[in-house]
């Protein structure tokens, strides 16, 4: 089917009276383009009753129209809209009529309107109701937060799904693939046509051609298939994303009628517990990052531009693998993940027939499961990036005996549609012992009294769970729930159970495992297991990139509410990225750069100084409250501890050309080790040796405050959105961390989308002129409008501008 995008001219309002006897459009109404994450633009507040889950912002019920021009010639065509995701209940209305509706926030879905249509001015009303909160554990957002399309196609024509292929096979450098393409004949009479094949490779040059006839019946649908041997393939993995075009098009009586264009990769599948993971034949560990749907500053509004982005930065963090969490995969995402080389976990759900928040999609989960898992491995089919399937995420019946048919359903559906990818659930070994949790307990805390007194703080009993997890996961009752949970996919998916992999690897020796969700500061354990056990295929770690809702679980803290899992407003972030939301990454992120033995330089990360001594009340996400940065004014001659990230076997740590001290460093230890020093200011230097040759070096130096100045930087300009990075910097160009500015923004040119910095307390709101540097940075970002861009940052005292086009 054609498709033309349409996502511009909507008018858009909350809406605050459901029952309206005349539709009209208010003159509140908002122009805007999608997509468009409505959540975004309100204020967050502390009495919202999403709380923590959202990052204490509210739902709305809203409503988006725009109006289509038919013309008397699209009358005898087919007409539909595909809305590529709605958060959530979604009711879509043609000239007043209800066309059609869809539930699940993150699946797409197509209404056709032909029957409800007329040629000129046609009004497409699409009402969004997220008003019942919560329901959601992360971010949503809300609205038309993706694309939207206007598919048009002759009467004989292929359905929205499109063309679909399928490697068979790889004999050294030929692959046999599968085609498979859906044609419908609309029309009263029965039709013979041709559909045609064309294959082109990445360059552009066709490599495979073919032409067959094909009678339909009137109003008959058929699925046509057929093979190909492709000499030579140039095969598809993360290390090298080739890609292939195939072009599909229906002829009748000599005339092209509709005509449909994918991009596949060629590669193949295979998993077993001795040899691991295999991709094209060659074992392959997966480096991974779990991530939420949200953009960060940009809210849930989705762009290709804005996704690129985050996984071209994932990738150069080192990952070769993300897990979509905790739902499908925006097409976007889908598309660049295959251009760029990145593994995907796609997940179907975070919850079947029991609710994890009041208003959740368990209320029509039995209805549409099939709908929404059809529509994730449709959209998925031909990305050659979709490694795994997760049927669902932390399911807590899924060791029920409905909960352990019901995994075996949504197993054997996707099969039926897609046998090429492996399955999973990912396991919580707590959320599936339920009622049995009070034995296991009791049975682990018994020797810590404090944790079992009913009068006890809450703060000791989360800490004697965290202490004990290992075995609380390895406990026999959690062993037997897992034989149960485990036994309908080909993977088990293990969140948080690293201490199950070596009993597992020989008590289960058939059974392959993937850490779908570790704690960060876990990944040297992590990752020693998982290279040395074939079992073990990977690790996701939660999270790659940090995300807004979950406000809190990896904000350190120093009394209660200021983060941790008790968070209050205006805690708005998670906090628990690898990389923060504006895209800069943290020093979690080298740490585990070095652990994957990606980097061989040292890393040099320095707990805050303002709260030495302290204690600090951190949750199993925290590995520490350390920035990298040697620029703490007001602590001079006050105690510091140093963390030093580093492969090799031993590091010197250097102040002011003083060595402070020469530790063991490298994988028995964790690649961590601590130095403790005085700050003052100037050169910290770190250098990491193996057998006594230096590997490499790495230093931080003190910032000069009172020269600062701000340095506003375009990103990439070839992109649709234009990201700018804003730094306070010394004369040496060096990055103040500790001076914060509020900064205004003007632009002319292009519309800011976004502007804000990785503060997981921010105040006001992402998509404002205003907002204040964190630890000496902010973004901006801008959807250009014109070919000359002008940008002027200004914080009271200074201004930097830039010209872009």
């Amino acid at each position: 089917m054609k498709q033309l995008l349409f996502n511009e001219n909507w008018k858009f309002w909350n809406d605050k009276n459901s029952f309206a006897l005349v539709w009209n459009i208010p003159e509140t109404a908002q122009e805007v383009t999608l997509p468009h994450d409505a959540m975004i633009h309100q204020e967050p507040h502390a009495d919202s009753l999403n709380g923590g889950n959202t990052g204490f912002y509210d739902g709305g019920n809203y409503v988006y129209v725009k109006n289509l021009v038919v013309t008397s010639d699209m009358l005898n065509q087919i007409i539909a809209l595909r809305f590529d995701g709605a958060y959530m209940n979604t009711y879509v209305y043609v000239n007043g009529q209800l066309a059609g509706s869809h539930h699940y926030g993150y699946t797409g879905f197509v209404v056709k309107v032909n029957d409800f249509v007329h040629e000129g001015n046609n009004e497409i009303r699409v009402q969004v109701r997220n008003g019942a909160m919560s329901n959601s554990r992360w971010y949503s957002g809300s609205g038309l937060y993706r694309d939207v399309y206007l598919l048009t196609s002759n009467l004989l024509h292929i359905e929205p799904k499109g063309t679909m292929v399928k490697t068979l096979e790889i004999d050294q450098n030929d692959a046999m693939i599968e085609i498979s393409v859906p044609i419908s004949n609309a029309s009263p009479q029965a039709k013979t046509t041709y559909v045609c094949f064309e294959i082109k490779d990445n360059e552009g040059k066709c490599i495979c051609s073919d032409k067959r006839p094909y009678f339909l019946y009137s109003n008959e649908s058929r699925e046509i298939s057929s093979r190909y041997l492709i000499k030579n393939a140039n095969t598809w993995s993360a290390e090298n994303p080739s890609l292939y075009t195939i072009k599909t098009s229906i002829v009748f009586n000599g005339e092209q009628v509709d005509i449909d264009e994918r991009t596949f990769g060629i590669r193949t599948l295979s998993v077993d517990s001795k040899r691991g993971l295999r991709i094209n034949g060659q074992t392959t560990k997966l480096r991974g990052a779990c991530i939420h749907h949200d953009q960060g500053l940009l809210g849930a509004a989705t762009y290709e531009a804005s996704e690129r982005r985050r996984i071209k930065i994932l990738k150069e963090a080192g990952f070769n693998a993300i897990r979509m969490s905790h739902h499908p995969s925006s097409p976007v995402l889908l598309k660049v993940c295959d251009e760029l080389g990145m593994y995907i976990m796609d997940e179907t759900f975070d919850m079947w027939t029991r609710f994890k928040s009041d208003h959740d999609y368990s209320q029509f989960f039995k209805d549409d499961w099939k709908t929404d898992v059809r529509a994730m491995v449709e959209s998925d089919f031909n990305h050659p990036s979709v490694i795994l399937y997760s049927i669902g995420n932390e399911i807590p019946e899924i060791a029920t005996q409905q909960g352990s048919h019901l995994a075996k359903e949504i197993n054997d559906f996707i099969k039926l549609s897609d046998d090429t990818r492996p399955t999973l659930a990912a396991i919580n070994g707590v959320f599936v012992s339920g009622d049995s949790m009070d034995d296991i307990m009791n049975d682990v805390l018994k020797h810590h009294p404090e944790a079992l007194d009913e009068d006890g703080n809450v703060n000791d009993f989360m800490s004697a769970l965290e202490d004990n997890m290992d075995e609380i996961v390895t406990h026999d009752i959690v062993s037997k729930n897992l034989e149960v949970a485990t036994a309908m996919t080909d993977i088990a998916g293990y969140n948080y159970m690293t201490a199950r992999y070596e009993k597992d690897s020989k008590e289960y020796p058939n059974r392959v495992m993937v850490g779908s969700e570790t704690y960060p500061p876990e990944i040297a354990r992590n990752w020693k297991l998982v290279k040395e056990l074939p079992s073990v295929i990977g690790d996701f770690t939660w999270t790659g990139w940090d995300y807004i809702g979950e406000a809190g679980i990896g904000i350190p803290a120093y009394r209660e509410g200021e983060g941790g899992l008790g968070a209050t407003y205006p805690c708005q972030l998670a906090y628990c990225g690898d990389i923060d939301i504006t895209g800069f990454r943290r020093p979690m992120s080298y740490y585990r750069e070095i652990v994957f033995g990606k980097r061989k330089a040292p890393y040099i990360a320095v707990q805050n100084p303002y709260h030495y001594g302290e204690t600090l009340l951190k949750t199993s996400w925290i590995m520490s409250d350390v920035v990298s940065s040697w620029t703490w004014s007001g602590a001079e001659h006050k105690p510091v501890i140093v963390e030093v990230y580093a492969p090799g076997d031993e590091v010197e740590l250097y102040l002011n050309d003083r060595l402070i001290e020469r530790k063991n460093v490298g994988e028995e230890i964790g690649y961590l080790t601590r130095f403790e020093t005085v700050y003052e200011p100037g050169e910290l230097k770190a250098i990491n040796y193996q057998n006594g040759e230096v590997i490499s070096s790495t230093t931080l130096n003190t910032a000069n405050k009172n020269d600062s100045h701000l340095v506003v930087q375009a990103e990439n300009q070839n992109e649709d959105l234009l990201y700018l990075s804003i730094e306070n910097r010394d004369n040496q160009n060096r990055v103040i961390t500790d001076l914060e500015k509020h900064l205004k923004i003007a632009v002319e040119g292009a519309d800011l989308l976004a502007f804000g910095s990785a503060n997981p307390k921010p105040t006001g709101i992402y998509q404002s002129c205003e907002t204040t540097t964190f630890n000496g940075r902010a973004l901006a970002i801008l959807r250009k409008n014109q070919n000359v861009v002008k940008v002027c940052v200004n914080s009271g005292q200074e201004s930097c501008q830039l010209l872009l086009d």
